[in-house]
C-alpha cells in the first residue's frame, strides 16, 4: 500500500478545520446576534486558524540577522491587485502598537472580516499563482484546490457583523493556538447539529425567495414609478400644447388686431389724400398767380405719400413675419405631437420588459430547482461508488492475503522437496553399499518412494492450482485498476460539479448579501426620514470627529447619525435606541439625547 503525501494531509486537516471554524462561528453569530466582538471565543479560534492556513507551506526568506517566515508579505501584495485594498494597508500601517509584520497581518485580517471583503481579497491573491509562489512552496495549502475551497466558505461570513477594536489590542505577542475541544461532541449534538443545518438551509433558501420576490417588488414598483414619471411628463407636454395653441391664438388675434389697424391707416391715407386734393384744387382756383407757393404745396403733398407707402410697405412685412412665425409653431406643434407619440411607446416597450423580466425570474427559479435535484441524484451516485470501491479494496486485500499464503506454501514445498531429494540421495549411497545385507528393506523404500512420489504429485498438482488462482487474480487486479481508473474520472467530475456547485451559490450569496444591504439600507433610509422631517442632517464628509467624546473617526471608529438630533458621533457615544414620535420603532440616539429623553420621560410620569 502507497503512503499519503504528509503535506497533502496537512492540507486536508486544515481545511477540515476552517470548515468547523466558519461553520460554528456562523451558527453561533446568527444564534447569539450578528454583531461579534473581539472577545468572542469563535471568533478568535477562525483567525487563528486562517493564520496557520497562510502559514502553510511559506517559504523561509533569509536575512542578516535571522531567518524571516511570516503571511504580512502575501497580503501586501493584495493592495496591488485589488485597489480598494489600499485603503487597510494604510490604516494597519498607521496602527501606533503594532511592531512586527506578524500583528499586522492579523490586524489586517480583522479588518479586512469587518469590511465583509476578505473572501475578495483572498481570490484576488489565490488566482495570480505566479506570484504567489515567490512567497508559498507548491505543495501550500494556497496554492492547492484547497486554497480556493476555503475563500469559497469565507463567502458566507458576510452575514455576520463585526465590531472589533484593533487599536487598543496587543497582536504583536498572542499565540495562535487552535482549541481543538470547541469542535469535539457528541454523536447526539452531531445529529442535532445536521438538522439544524439541514433546517438553516431550508430557512435560508426560503429567505433567499422571499429576497428574490421583494427584489421583483421593488424592481415593479420602480417601473411603475417610471411610468408615472412618463405619464406626469406627458401630461406636462399636453399643458405645453395647451399652452402653445394659446400663444397661437394670441398671435392671431394679435394679426388681426394689425391688420384692422392697417386698414385704418389706408382709409385715413385716403382721406387725407382727398383732403389734400380739395386743398389743391381750391387753392389752385385761389392763387392761380402763386405757381410757386404751389408746387411747393404739390411738392409735400407726394412726399407725404411717398411716406405714407413706406409705412404701408413696413405693415405689409411686419404682416409676412407674424405669417412665418405662425407656420413655425404649426411645426413645433407637430414636432410635440410625434414626441408625445414616441413616449407612449416607450411606455408600451417598457410594459413588455417588465414581463419579459417576471418571465426570466420564473425561468431561473425552475432551472435552480432543477440544478439542486441534479446535484442530489449526482451525490448518491458517488455515495454508490464509493460503497463499491470500499468493497473492491477488501476484496483487493483478502486475495493479496490468500496469493502470500500460496507463496509460502509453495516455499515450504520446494524446501521439503529439496531436503527429500538430499536423503534419498543419501539412502541410495548406503543402499549401494548395503544390497546384500537390507534385500528386505529394499521393498519397503520402493513403496515409500512410491508414495513419496504421488506425493510430490498431488504437491505439484496444487501447485499448477495455485498458479492458475495468482493468474485468475492478476487479470481481477487489472480490472480493479481500471474500475479505479473510472473512479478517478468520477471524482474529478464530481470535483468539478462541486466547483460549479459552489461558484453558482457564491454567486447566489452575493446576490442574497446585496440585496439584503440594499433592503437595510432602504429601511434605514426611510426611518432616518421619517426621524428628520423638520431637523438638519448633518453629512458624512463635514464630521471628522465625535461629537461628544471629539476622537477622530477611522475604519475602526465608525460614524452614525443621531435620529433625535441630526449629530455624527461614535459606536460608544450612540449606543442607545429609544422610540421616538415620528417613528414607533426604537432608533439609535446619541447619550445626550438618550439622557434628555428619559428626563422628559419620567417628568411626564405621575
Amino acid at each position: 500500500m502507497a503512503t499519503k503525501d504528509p503535506t497533502a494531509v496537512e492540507r486536508a486537516n486544515l481545511l477540515n478545520m476552517a470548515k468547523l471554524s466558519i461553520k460554528g462561528l456562523i451558527e453561533s453569530a446568527l444564534s447569539f446576534g450578528r454583531t461579534l466582538d473581539s472577545d468572542y471565543p469563535p471568533l478568535q479560534q477562525f483567525f487563528v486558524v486562517m493564520e496557520h492556513c497562510l502559514k502553510h507551506g511559506l517559504k523561509v526568506r533569509k536575512s542578516f540577522l535571522s531567518y524571516n517566515k511570516t503571511i504580512w508579505g502575501p497580503l501586501e501584495l493584495v493592495e496591488k491587485l485589488y485597489p480598494e485594498a489600499e485603503e487597510i494597508g494604510a490604516s494597519v500601517r498607521d496602527l501606533p502598537g503594532l511592531k512586527t509584520p506578524l500583528g499586522r497581518a492579523r490586524a489586517w485580517l480583522r479588518l479586512a472580516l469587518m469590511q465583509k471583503k476578505m473572501a475578495d481579497y483572498l481570490r484576488c491573491l489565490i488566482i495570480q499563482r505566479d506570484l504567489l509562489s515567490e512567497f508559498y512552496e507548491y505543495h501550500a495549502l494556497m496554492m492547492e484546490e484547497e486554497g480556493a475551497v476555503i475563500v469559497g466558505l469565507l463567502v458566507g461570513l458576510n452575514v455576520i457583523d463585526a465590531n472589533l477594536c484593533v487599536k487598543g489590542e496587543d497582536l504583536d505577542s498572542q499565540v495562535g493556538v487552535i482549541d481543538f475541544s470547541m469542535y469535539l461532541k457528541n454523536e447526539e449534538d452531531i445529529g442535532n447539529k445536521e438538522r439544524n443545518v439541514q433546517i438553516a438551509a431550508i430557512l435560508d433558501q426560503k429567505n433567499y425567495v422571499e429576497e428574490l420576490n421583494r427584489q421583483l417588488n421593488s424592481t415593479v414598483s420602480s417601473l411603475h414609478s417610471r411610468v408615472d414619471s412618463l405619464e406626469k411628463s406627458n401630461t406636462k407636454l399636453i399643458e405645453e400644447l395647451a399652452i402653445a395653441k394659446n400663444n397661437i391664438i394670441k398671435l392671431q388675434e394679435e394679426n388681426h388686431q394689425l391688420r384692422s389697424e392697417n386698414k385704418l391707416i389706408l382709409m385715413k391715407t385716403q382721406q387725407h389724400l382727398e383732403v389734400t386734393k380739395v386743398d389743391v384744387e381750391a387753392e389752385l382756383q385761389t392763387y392761380k398767380h402763386s405757381r410757386q407757393g404751389l408746387d411747393d404745396m404739390y411738392n409735400e403733398a407726394r412726399r407725404q405719400l411717398r411716406d405714407e407707402s413706406q409705412l404701408r410697405q413696413d405693415v405689409e412685412n411686419e404682416l409676412a413675419v407674424q405669417v412665418s412665425m405662425k407656420h413655425e409653431i404649426e411645426l413645433a406643434m407637430k414636432l410635440l405631437e410625434k414626441d408625445i407619440h414616441e413616449k407612449q411607446d416607450t411606455l408600451i416597450g417598457l410594459r413588455q420588459q417588465l414581463e419579459e423580466v417576471k418571465a426570466i425570474n420564473i425561468e431561473m427559479y425552475q432551472k435552480l430547482q432543477g440544478s439542486e435535484d441534479g446535484l442530489k441524484e449526482k451525490n448518491e451516485i458517488i455515495a454508490r461508488l464509493e460503497e463499491k470501491t470500499n468493497k473492491i479494496t477488501a476484496a483487493m486485500r483478502q486475495l493479496e492475503q490468500r496469493l502470500q499464503q500460496a507463496e509460502k506454501a509453495q516455499m515450504e514445498a520446494e524446501d521439503e522437496d529439496k531436503k527429500y531429494l538430499q536423503e534419498c540421495q543419501s539412502k541410495s549411497d548406503s543402499l549401494q553399499k548395503q544390497i546384500s545385507q537390507k534385500e528386505k528393506q529394499l521393498l519397503q523404500l520402493e513403496t515409500d518412494l512410491k508414495i513419496e512420489k504421488e506425493w510430490r504429485q498431488t504437491l505439484q498438482e496444487d501447485l499448477q492450482k495455485e498458479k492458475d488462482a495468482l493468474s485468475h487474480l492478476r487479470n481481477e487486479t487489472q480490472q480493479i485498476i481500471t474500475l479505479k481508473k473510472e473512479f478517478l474520472n468520477l471524482q474529478d467530475e464530481n470535483q468539478q460539479l462541486k466547483k460549479i456547485y459552489h461558484e453558482q451559490e457564491q454567486a447566489l450569496q452575493e446576490l442574497g448579501n446585496k440585496l439584503s444591504e440594499s433592503k437595510l439600507k432602504i429601511e434605514d433610509i426611510k426611518e432616518a426620514n421619517k426621524a428628520l422631517q423638520g431637523l438638519v442632517w448633518l453629512k458624512d464628509k463635514e464630521a471628522t470627529h465625535c461629537k461628544l467624546c471629539e476622537k477622530e473617526f477611522s475604519l475602526s471608529k465608525r460614524k452614525h447619525h443621531c435620529r433625535n438630533c441630526g449629530e455624527i458621533f461614535c459606536n460608544a457615544c450612540s449606543d442607545n435606541e429609544l422610540p421616538l414620535p415620528s417613528s414607533p420603532k426604537p432608533v439609535r440616539v446619541c447619550d445626550s439625547c438618550h439622557a434628555l429623553l428619559i428626563q422628559s420621560c419620567s417628568s411626564n410620569l405621575p
